[in-house]
């Protein structure tokens, strides 16, 4: 794979920058020629009123675009400065574009931001100070808690969004509101011991579960999610993020941090449903017992009769609420198994972490 890269020290900033802390904005790009000289243009003038106070960079991903991204990227990089790109020479989707980004970036902090700008980049200091105010590990910009704001998201698109993040936050127990945003500050510390495996668009919840389970800090500051330059853009772009794939991989990622949560919560349903049932038989049983009158015959021959006779009255009540009492019992099972396979896959994780952590700095 082709890359580029420029240090930073040679970067054209004033006498000392290293006394600034270092960020590389990161732009995975997938067949964005029609919108990257814009948003290329646009983030720089920004970025460069930004030259006091931060030694950054501009790293562009391209993820194995078929149009002509490639080759507007590497003209852009040579006419304005700080920039560089990687390719990627197929496809490998964002998880892909994401982890080759943060393996090459350079700076100290990585803010990642759509290359359609939808955040728009003054959100780059609006992170980049939570970061290092609150010392921070992650930082998400979040259109969805107080203070945030959406603009010009089609209604389905927005309503899907809402829905998976509200789901994963209540099967995670995370006190965050955007789970799916790709807008972040990461300190590159952090992130490299974070050992991400995903190559689709739930990298972005793998990060939040497993700085999670590292206990690593995560806050969020409001943000605008705004489509107006998207939209302006949409019908000469190719790129585009599959709803329905999407959906499933956000609903896979909720699995994923509670699993258990899903089995336990069927199993008690089933449960309450059968035993309905079953307090519905002994109910009819003992309702039925007086009146069956065999002269000699012991309790449980009486008892027999009785159940026989209930039987014969509702047959599919015996039938299913036998059939869901199993049902729920399996389910409950499975939601200790899988709470069991959860702390013990929490527990190798931190101890690996730690181990690649220290294997690092022993290099």
């Amino acid at each position: 794979m082709e890359t580029q890269y420029k240090p930073l020290e040679k970067m054209s900033q004033s006498e000392n920058p290293k006394a600034r802390p270092s960020v590389t904005i990161l732009l995975p790009a997938y067949n964005e020629a029609a919108i990257i000289t814009d948003s290329l243009n646009i983030l720089c003038a920004h970025m460069n009123g930004l030259t006091e106070r931060f030694n950054w960079d501009i790293l562009i991903v391209n993820d194995g675009s078929k149009d002509e991204t490639a080759r507007i990227a590497e003209e852009l990089a040579q006419t304005l400065p700080n920039i560089t790109v990687y390719h990627n020479k197929v496809n490998q989707n964002l998880g892909g574009a994401l982890r080759n980004g943060f393996k090459h970036a350079k700076g100290e902090y990585i803010v990642v931001l759509d290359i359609d700008l939808s955040f728009g980049p003054d959100n780059v200091e609006k992170l980049m100070d939570a970061a290092i105010d609150q010392d921070a590990d992650i930082v998400i910009a979040s259109p969805y808690m107080k203070g945030g704001k959406t603009t010009n998201i089609p209604f389905h698109r927005l309503l899907l969004s809402k829905v998976l993040n509200k789901i994963m936050r209540w099967t995670s127990g995370i006190d965050i509101h955007s789970f799916t945003g790709m807008a972040r500050a990461y300190k590159k510390e952090f992130l490299d011991n974070l050992n991400l495996k995903t190559s689709t668009y739930s990298i972005n919840p793998e990060i939040i579960q497993k700085t999670h389970i590292l206990r690593g800090r995560i806050i969020e500051v409001p943000a605008n999610l705004d489509w107006t330059f998207q939209l302006a853009y949409g019908a000469n772009r190719t790129s585009s993020v599959k709803v329905f794939k999407g959906i499933l991989n956000g609903l896979m990622s909720s699995f994923i941090f509670r699993p258990y949560g899903f089995f336990m919560i069927l199993g008690l349903l089933l449960l309450i449903a059968s035993l309905y049932m079953i307090v519905w038989i002994f109910y009819h049983v003992f309702t039925i017992y007086p009146e069956i009158q065999v002269t000699g015959e012991f309790f449980d021959d009486l008892f027999s009769e009785a159940v026989a006779a209930a039987y014969n009255k509702r047959p599919h009540a015996f039938l299913i609420g036998g059939f869901i009492f199993v049902a729920a019992i399996q389910f409950l099972g499975l939601g200790f198994i899988s709470l069991q396979k959860k702390r013990y896959f929490d527990e190798l994780f931190h101890l690996n972490s730690n181990i690649l952590k220290q294997t690092r700095k022993a290099k």
